[in-house]
Formats: C-alpha cells, sequence, structure tokens
C-alpha cells in the first residue's frame, strides 16, 4: 500500500512539475494581446480564450500534489496542537473530505465533458475551438485527488504505525 501511495504521489508531483509551466506560457499569451491591441490596435481573438482554456489545466492538475505538500488554505489551529492518535485521525479525516471532493467533482463533471467530447463542443466565439479538451481535465483532476487522498490516508496511517 505505502508504494502505491508513493507512485501515486510521484505521479502526481510529476503532474504539478509539468502544469505549472503553463503559467509562463499564460503571461506570454497576454503580453502578446496587451501589445496586440493597445500597440498595434490589432486585439486577437483568439489569445484570451485560449488563455482561459489553459488555466483551467494550470490550476486543476496542482492540486492533488498541493494536497500532499499541504498548499491549500487550511484552517490547521486543531491539527497543529494535535499529538498521536488525535493528530492521525484529523489527517485522515481531512484525507477523506478531499477524496468525497474528488468524487463529487468526477461525478458532475465527467457526464459534462464527455457529451462535450461527444458533440465536439466549441466554444461559439470568434475563434471558436473545441473545448472538451479543457472540460476533460475537470474529472481527470477529480480522480487524480481521490488517489492523493487515498494515498494521503495511507501516508497517515504509516506514520501512526512507526
Amino acid at each position: 500500500m505505502l508504494r502505491a501511495a508513493q507512485a501515486i504521489t510521484t505521479f502526481n508531483r510529476w503532474t504539478f512539475e509539468t502544469t505549472k509551466w503553463l503559467v509562463y506560457v499564460i503571461a506570454a499569451l497576454m503580453l502578446f494581446e496587451v501589445i496586440s491591441r493597445y500597440s498595434f490596435h490589432s486585439p486577437t481573438s483568439w489569445g484570451p480564450e485560449l488563455a482561459t482554456l489553459l488555466f483551467g489545466p494550470f490550476f486543476l492538475l496542482g492540486g492533488p500534489y498541493l494536497l500532499h505538500i499541504g498548499g491549500h488554505v487550511a484552517v490547521d489551529i486543531l491539527s497543529a496542537a494535535a499529538r498521536g492518535r488525535l493528530r492521525t485521525i484529523l489527517a485522515v479525516a481531512a484525507a477523506l473530505l478531499a477524496l468525497l471532493f474528488g468524487l463529487i467533482l468526477v461525478r458532475f463533471s465527467l457526464p459534462l465533458a464527455w457529451q462535450a467530447f461527444e458533440y465536439g463542443e466549441t466554444s461559439y466565439s470568434a475563434w471558436n475551438p473545441v473545448v472538451w479538451p479543457a472540460k476533460m481535465v475537470l474529472p481527470l483532476a477529480g480522480l487524480l485527488l481521490i488517489l492523493q487522498s487515498l494515498a494521503e490516508v495511507v501516508f497517515a496511517l504509516k506514520v501512526r504505525t512507526t
């Protein structure tokens, strides 16, 4: 179980390390858009929309690894002071809450993403890109969050038993 938890965390770290670079792509797109709009009076129809489509994966795919490193906003007054069994119980409870969120995310986003794929849904803008790849990131991120939550339960119980 510990090996599986470590493998999940390694995959989520790799996903985080890969997708974090999207912030530079998004910044470059927005810079290009501003220069095009204000210097050349020729705004793009695709720049802001592409930046929006890239922001979803940037934001969502980092979440599972941030759960592992404690990067999410948390009120940890009780858990910071907790020791022993109470600390383990709180860590498991927090992981199970994240797991519940992941389940809800997958449950509600997967049918919408699948429908967007089946219909070849586009954004209906002037640029009109397909949007199913961006929508598919939602259930993928939910699945990765579920797996990382289960890994965090294993890690919390492993710390307790050692």
